[in-house]
């Protein structure tokens, strides 16, 4: 009997170990994108197409917020940015919810941010809702497709 306690024990904590790295597993990519996302957060409010552009596949897609027209080579994603960069002065970006959700080498990252600028001296603030598509390449998730649109109005 004390031998089939011993046995069972020791199954447990080997699933305990095994899950815990399942889950481990799982929760590494979403923190990877959420990083890539932040990257991109940060290298938007550079003011630079340059610092921009490298986290995007060559082969990427932009739906811009300020674009009435598909963006889908480097010099038309380097064109939307550096109207973006014109149109909005000191532009930032700050996330809000996220959702991350992961399908081997590829991820989407839907959710909604606001973009802030300052034009006439006075701080304005767009939001808008987003969704990044991901592909690993190497070790770096690069955006494949990015769409953004203005957040509507509220209904009346």
């Amino acid at each position: 009997m004390r031998s089939s306690s011993r046995v069972a024990g020791a199954t447990l904590v080997l699933c305990m170990v095994l899950l815990s790295f399942g889950s481990s597993a799982l929760v590494e990519p979403k923190s990877e994108v959420a990083a890539a996302t932040l990257a991109w957060g940060q290298a938007l409010g550079e003011d630079d197409p340059e610092k921009v552009l490298p986290l995007y596949s060559e082969d990427a897609v932009l739906w811009g917020t300020l674009s009435p027209t598909v963006r889908a080579d480097p010099a038309a994603l380097r064109a939307y940015f550096v109207n973006a960069f014109k149109v909005l002065p000191g532009l930032k970006v700050a996330f809000g919810d996220q959702l991350i959700r992961v399908y081997g080498n590829a991820a989407v990252n839907t959710g909604y941010y606001t973009f802030s600028y300052t034009k006439d001296g006075e701080t304005k603030s767009l939001p808008a809702r987003y969704s990044f598509t991901y592909v690993k390449s190497g070790e770096r998730w690069l955006i494949v497709d990015h769409h953004s649109s203005a957040m509507p109005a509220p209904p009346k």
